[in-house]
């Protein structure tokens, strides 16, 4: 196996990974499984084991010329091409392999589900398909890198099609159904954000992998690296057999999965380990009685056992575990331990059954009671993981925290890129609200049906029909416009000096931030948070999606020394114009928490003058911005009031920070 140009290695070569690779296997084995989900660090070779694995895989019987490749065994699943064929002649058939279709981050939703040309429908009256991604991974592996970066609009296409193994795509009216049936496969980095709970679950397994911290095997990496790269072709020899092999087991394991007993104990054990874990629904159930069975095929076995539960269980429940939003993730041994204790309830269970259908078999005189045996006893000690001790004298707690409202700018972003639930924008990817038509400027895929009627109308007493109830000409085509909403980046430049410990200031300041923090996972918005003490400013957090991460590190934020006020706004400055170089669809906006009192400076005059110097920018590049002032006492300086006039921003004392007030600022200061 080679893929030249490729970072690419035998299946078989890839070191420390061997979950990974087991599931990606069962997948193979058993497509019904519904996929997985590998979550882990940059560098990890995901990407590499998920290309291996369909190198190694059979070549497949396809209909020959078929776009969506169809199996020609499968009657029921041909596509309507395929279907008018047959009914013609006899399918023609050819074989191929096995393929990754990638599907980029940018992507499109009439890229992923394909399009339908409406003005062709208008004008000729037939259905005329343009295929997409879903259409080239029929029967193949939909590989989905960085898939927590995905519009959730086009996550949920995905995980629909997955489950259904069709594709359906409605324009006007107009209708076309493929078959879509594939292997999807989504990495990501948790650090960059999380995926919704409600995606985590569509996804059948969910592997979490991490760099390798041995120091002979990542040698033995660099060195496999070194031989792929000096000759290929002879690496990709040395892995021939092992991967043979490992293909013989997948075939092996394919035919033996239909003839896989599962026994009705095996079945209870499955249904009381995912109510001991607390999972919601019942996708975990079905999920695991798929992969129990599928495990005891690839071991040769026609029967399910208790070890084929417990390894799909960790495989399954890893990501359907019940969490609240910010609440820490639980100790992984004491997650084991308990489906530990559940599974070893059971065979005690099973145990007495036996006993007591033996004692009924010898018809035993005396009736022995085993009430501290008889499997009932609930009152197991739970192991507790032990929690470090994080507090130290300079670290405040949060505050209250409160209920936000809904933060809708009023401001229109015109076709910006990007999901969430907060600012409207306009958009041309057929996603959103219908709100208007446009004439088009180049070839129209949204068609406004509606408009593009009307202004054919006054026509049609001069057109030729030839037979239509309506003549459609190009002038005659309108587009849609398109309106939906995004998240927006909000960076928290806190004061972390020891000024703000008095009065319990830190903790309010805090609270508020939290409150906001709470609204961000709501709406899926980015954050990123900047602490200034010191003699500098931090980035303690660049903007991500991943506002978990910006909770851990509130919570832990020391207070205490100077105020480098100017450092923490030049920090702050050049955060948000990167992002913006980075993405120009990004619409930041910053939210400062200080008493103003800066007393550290960065350039020749003072610290103050430094200060007014760098808000001075934010005005002029236009970038929002909300002051809180924490300054507190009967003598009060007014510099936080400055510095907001300065940055064009909206001011509010801390003191009013009650309930939602909070939340109006932001409100104004997005909105304008």
């Amino acid at each position: 196996m080679k893929e030249h140009g490729k970072n690419t290695y035998p299946f078989t070569a890839i070191v420390g990974q061997d979950r990974m690779k087991k599931a990606l296997v069962l997948n193979a084995i058993n497509p019904k499984i519904g996929g997985v989900l590998i979550r882990g660090e940059k560098g990890t070779a995901k990407s590499t084991a998920v290309r291996a694995l369909a190198a190694l895989l059979p070549e497949i019987e396809v209909v020959e010329d078929c776009v969506f490749g169809c199996d020609p065994q499968m009657k029921n699943e041909l596509c309507s091409d395929c279907i008018k064929h047959m009914q013609d002649d006899e399918l023609k058939t050819t074989l191929r392999k096995m393929r990754v279709v990638d599907l980029p981050v940018s992507a499109t939703e009439d890229r992923v589900v394909g399009t339908l040309d409406i003005e062709h429908a208008i004008k000729k009256g037939e259905k005329r398909f343009e295929a997409g991604v879903l259409a080239a991974a029929h029967r193949s592996i939909l590989y989905v890198d960085e898939i927590n970066l995905l519009d959730n609009h086009i996550v949920d296409v995905l995980l629909d099609s997955a489950a259904m193994g069709v594709n359906t795509v409605e324009r006007e009216g107009v209708s076309y159904s493929h078959p879509a049936s594939f292997i999807l496969v989504g990495t990501m980095n948790p650090e960059e954000g999380e995926l919704r709970p409600q995606l985590l679950d569509r996804f059948g397994l969910c592997v979490d992998i991490e760099g390798i911290h041995d120091v002979s095997a990542r040698v033995d990496v660099i060195k496999r690296r070194q031989l792929y790269e000096s000759d290929p072709d002879a690496f990709a020899a040395e892995w021939k057999e092992p991967e043979i092999d490992l293909c013989s087991s997948i075939v092996n394991a394919k035919q033996l999965h239909l003839d896989v007993l599962m026994p009705d104990d095996m079945l209870e054990l499955i249904a009381r380990i995912c109510i001991d874990m607390q999972v919601d629904g019942h996708r975990a159930d079905i999920t695991m009685m798929k992969t129990a069975t599928t495990l005891a095929a690839y071991n040769s076995r026609t029967a399910v056992t208790g070890e084929d539960v417990k390894e799909a269980a960790d495989f399954v429940l890893s990501h359907r575990m019940r969490r609240r939003p910010f609440e820490d993730q639980g100790n992984d041994q004491d997650t084991k331990d308990k489906m530990d204790e559940t599974i070893q309830k059971h065979k005690e269970k099973q145990q007495e059954q036996e006993k007591k259908e033996q004692s009924k078999q010898q018809e035993q005189k005396e009736q022995t009671e085993q009430p501290e045996q008889n499997g009932l006893d609930d009152g197991s000690e739970h192991g507790e993981g032990g929690i470090p001790d994080a507090a130290s004298e300079t670290i405040f707690g949060i505050g209250d925290t409160y209920k936000v409202k809904h933060l809708s700018p009023e401001q229109k972003l015109n076709n910006r890129g990007g999901s969430g639930r907060r600012s409207k924008t306009r958009t041309d990817s057929g996603s959103g609200r219908y709100v208007k038509s446009a004439i088009p400027h180049e070839r129209a895929t949204d068609i406004a049906f509606d408009a593009t009627i009307r202004a054919a109308a006054p026509y049609q007493l001069k057109r030729q029909k030839d037979g239509k109830a309506i003549a459609i000409h190009q002038s005659d085509i309108r587009k849609k416009i398109r309106e939906k909403e995004i998240g927006n980046t909000i960076l928290f430049v806190v004061d972390a000096s020891g000024s703000m410990g008095a009065q319990e200031r830190m903790g309010a300041a805090k609270g508020a931030v939290m409150s906001l923090l709470f609204d961000a996972y709501q709406k899926r918005d980015r954050v990123g948070l900047i602490a200034f003490k010191g003699d500098g400013a931090e980035l303690m957090l660049p903007p991500t999606s991943s506002v978990e991460l910006a909770r851990k590190y509130l919570q832990d934020l020391p207070t205490g020394g100077k105020t480098p006020l100017p450092h923490g706004l030049a920090k702050g400055y050049e955060v948000i114009r990167s992002e913006l170089n980075r993405d120009p669809d990004t619409y930041p906006f910053l939210i400062l928490i200080s008493d103003g009192k800066a007393n550290v400076g960065m350039y020749d005059g003072t610290a103050m003058d430094d200060t007014m110097r760098i808000a001075s920018r934010f005005k002029m590049d236009d970038i929002s911005s909300t002051v809180i002032d924490t300054e507190a006492g009967a003598i009060q300086f007014g510099f936080a009031r400055k510095i907001s006039d300065a940055l064009g921003a909206r001011y509010l004392k801390l003191e009013e920070l009650r309930s939602d007030s909070i939340v109006d600022v932001v409100r104004s200061s997005v909105g304008g």
